[in-house]
């Protein structure tokens, strides 16, 4: 069983993702703040490869993503960050999230054999659908890594499928379901449809789901995560790390926020 699918198959407590991105404010912030969330309660840390034309990203992962590089964040950077992280913190989920263009200018079979030696568990690839991700699902099946699939409110049984016939060829550790037809932080979500939702792609699929874009509050994780194996924060943590006046008051908000969407989770987590 791998890391990703041992703290999913933990009936203990709904899962808890949190996204940083990598170079926001610097590497090595990064790192400090990704430990903060694990010690809130995070179970995943989504580490995001600053990108510079981030399609499905709203303004705040945007600014995020140009501040990251200004910074000297990148594909290499979060390899990095992921070996330390890993040093650090060996039961926490680590996925890679970002978009296809760094992967592919490496290489796929080379990035995925970078990441597993930095102690990756999963890729995530906004941009590259599974019926196009041959390559990249083959090396990570090679490499006892996991790809990780997206579905939306728009998604069609077509889609669907795929992702079942993905499943059967390269290891899907959890799905993620995007909870709004936008980019992530814009617009509202109805965290508890998007809950239901999930909830039946995961008795379709057989493979865990949790609900991201729009989940930014205790509220909000507790009405997604009711129905949903868990939830992703991103865009508010992104957030509260940009409006921090210093690492310290950074840090500060990020466990925070952490804590109190791991208390929403937490109130629904023992719903089976």
């Amino acid at each position: 069983m791998s890391r990703l699918e041992g703290i999913f198959s933990s009936r203990r407590r709904k899962v808890l993702v949190a996204y940083l991105c990598v170079g926001d404010p610097s590497p090595g912030e990064t790192l400090d703040l990704a430990r903060a969330c694990v010690h809130s309660g995070a179970d995943v840390i989504e580490l995001g490869i600053p990108f510079s034309d981030p399609t499905a990203d709203g303004p705040a992962i945007q600014r995020a993503g140009q501040r990251a590089i200004a910074a000297g964040g990148g594909f290499d950077a979060a390899l990095q960050t992921a070996h330390k992280l890993r040093d650090a913190e060996p039961g926490v989920g680590i996925v890679l999230f970002g978009y296809y263009n760094p992967i592919v200018i490496r290489g796929d079979a080379s990035a995925v054999r970078a990441a597993a030696a930095a102690g990756v568990d999963a890729f995530l690839v906004v941009d590259l659908p599974v019926e196009e991700a041959s390559e990249l699902g083959s090396a990570v099946h090679e490499h006892g890594l996991g790809l990780i699939p997206m579905l939306a409110p728009t998604s069609r049984s077509e889609r669907i499928a795929s992702v079942r016939a993905a499943a059967s060829r390269w290891p899907m550790p959890f799905l993620y379901y995007v909870s709004v037809t936008g980019v992530t932080g814009v617009g509202s979500v109805d965290a508890q449809d998007a809950g239901e939702r999930a909830a039946s792609i995961r008795r379709e699929l057989s493979i865990p789901t949790v609900v991201g874009f729009g989940i930014d509050s205790r509220d909000k994780a507790r009405l997604a995560a009711q129905n949903a194996d868990g939830v992703v924060v991103g865009s508010a943590i992104v957030r509260a790390i940009e409006t921090g006046r210093d690492a310290a008051t950074r840090r500060a908000s990020v466990e925070r926020l952490v804590g109190d969407l791991r208390a929403g989770v937490d109130e629904c987590s023992a719903v089976s």
